[in-house]
C-alpha cells in the first residue's frame, strides 16, 4: 500500500499536468460514474490528504480516489502511449490539451461535491504531510487504547495519515519494539518521539524518488551501522527478511498478516512477536 509521501508525489503529478487546464476528455470507467461528462470543465487544484486523492473541478466537484494495494495514477504527455497495465485495468482518465492522467485499479473512485469532502475524509487523524499536522493530537490518537499493538494504532489512519506497512516497520525497529507491543506499554516519552520521527522520515522523503530510512534523519539515537553498509541499504529491516540486521547482525524475521508482511529484529526489538 502507498504510504503518505508517495501519494503526495502522485498528487504533485497530477496537480502539475492537470490544474488550470480544461479537461478535453473525462472517462470514468466505474459503473455509478459511467454516464458522468466533466469534459469543458476546469481542475483546479489536486490535494492529498493521507492517502486519499482530491481533485477538484469547476462547479464545486471533487473527484476522490484511494490507491490502496496498487492502485497507480500515471500522467502522460498527450499522445504518449499509455504503458501502466492492460485498458481493462483503468478506471479515469482525465485529458487537456497537453497531458492525460491514467488512473489504474483505482478500488475507490467516487465523485463529491466539494462541500461534501468531509464525508470521504473527515474520519482522518492528523496528516503527517499537510497542513492540518498537530503532534499532540496524534500521539493522544495513538495511545487512546492502550491495549492495541503498536503496529496496527500506527496503520490506523484515524489516529495519523500517512504511514503505511514500510513506515510502521521501519519506526518499530528505530523505537527498538515489535510491532504487537501494547502501544499502553510504551514509555511517555518514546512515543512522543516515536511520532515526531513519523513526521520527520515522511518529510525527509517527500521529494525523494527513492524511499530511504536509513540516511541522515533523526532515529532515536540511530543505528551504529558502518557507512559503507548504510549506503547500501534503504531500508533497516522492511523487506530484508533472512538478511543480517544492520544493528546486530541477527536475520531478520518476517510474518505475514493478513496479506501484509511485517519484518522485526528478534535481537533489537523488544515485546511480543508474531
Amino acid at each position: 500500500m502507498p504510504e503518505g509521501d508517495t501519494v503526495l508525489q502522485t498528487a504533485e503529478r497530477l496537480h502539475k499536468a492537470l490544474a488550470g487546464q480544461v479537461l478535453t476528455h473525462a472517462d470514468l470507467r466505474v459503473p455509478r460514474l459511467a454516464t458522468v461528462d466533466l469534459t469543458g470543465r476546469k481542475v483546479l487544484d489536486v490535494t492529498p490528504r493521507g492517502k486519499h486523492l482530491l481533485t477538484r473541478i469547476e462547479d464545486g466537484l471533487t473527484l476522490h480516489s484511494h490507491l490502496r494495494m496498487d492502485g497507480a495514477w500515471r500522467v502522460y504527455a498527450a499522445g504518449e502511449r499509455w504503458r501502466g497495465g492492460p485498458a481493462h485495468q483503468i478506471r479515469a482518465v482525465l485529458g487537456n490539451a497537453t497531458h492525460t492522467a491514467v488512473g489504474y485499479r483505482l478500488p475507490v473512485l467516487e465523485l463529491l461535491r466539494t462541500r461534501d469532502e468531509e464525508k470521504a475524509v473527515g474520519h482522518l487523524g492528523p496528516d503527517l504531510l499537510g497542513p492540518d499536522w498537530d503532534a499532540d493530537t496524534a500521539l493522544r490518537n495513538l495511545l487512546a487504547d492502550p491495549d492495541r499493538p503498536l503496529g496496527e494504532a500506527l496503520l490506523d489512519q484515524r489516529n495519523l495519515a500517512g504511514i503505511g506497512n514500510v513506515y510502521k516497520c521501519e519506526l518499530c525497529f528505530m523505537a527498538r519494539v515489535t510491532p504487537w507491543l501494547p502501544v499502553g506499554e510504551l514509555p511517555a516519552p518514546l512515543a512522543a518521539r516515536l511520532v515526531t520521527t513519523a513526521k520527520q522520515l515522511l518529510e525527509a522523503n517527500r521529494d525523494r524518488p527513492t524511499r530511504t530510512t536509513t540516511g541522515p534523519t533523526p532515529a532515536f539515537g540511530g543505528p551504529r551501522a558502518a557507512a559503507r553498509t548504510r549506503s547500501q541499504e534503504r531500508l533497516y529491516v522492511y523487506g530484508r527478511e533472512r538478511r543480517s540486521c544492520l544493528r546486530c547482525g541477527t536475520p531478520i524475521r518476517k510474518a505475514d498478516e493478513a496479506g501484509r508482511p511485517t519484518y522485526w529484529c528478534p535481537h533489537c526489538q523488544a515485546g511480543p512477536t508474531a
